[in-house]
């Protein structure tokens, strides 16, 4: 059974930079696409970015130009860098497929202060 184990996660000040990953327990290169959302305390889980099996990425419009997801299929592994951190970034962030595939993660919390 695939696991996900999120990372990266800390206290940054707004416009600081942080960098995550998702360690996929089995291979990721089998995996057609993958992704990264976030839950903020009270709001629904959402949909921040996500990557195809051939590199093409996709970004929800609160995110595109600050953050960037990638994967490294050699160490199952995908990543999101983001940049620019704005307080309404604040967040649980875990990784999955586009269809949600697999169980839910422990997630990483990221908090941006102002």
């Amino acid at each position: 059974q695939v696991q996900l184990v999120e990372s990266g996660g800390g206290l940054v000040q707004a416009g600081g930079s942080l960098r995550l990953s998702c360690v996929v327990s089995g291979a990721i290169r089998s995996i057609n696409g993958m992704a990264w959302y976030r839950q903020a305390p009270g709001k629904q889980r959402e949909l921040v970015a996500a990557i195809t099996s051939g590199g093409s990425t996709n970004y929800a419009d609160s995110v595109k130009g600050r953050f960037t997801i990638s994967r490294d299929n050699a160490k199952n592994t995908v990543y999101l860098q983001m940049n620019s951190l704005k307080p309404e970034d604040t967040a649980v962030y875990y990784c999955n497929t586009p269809w949600i595939n697999f169980s839910w993660g422990q997630g990483t919390q990221v908090t941006v202060s102002s």
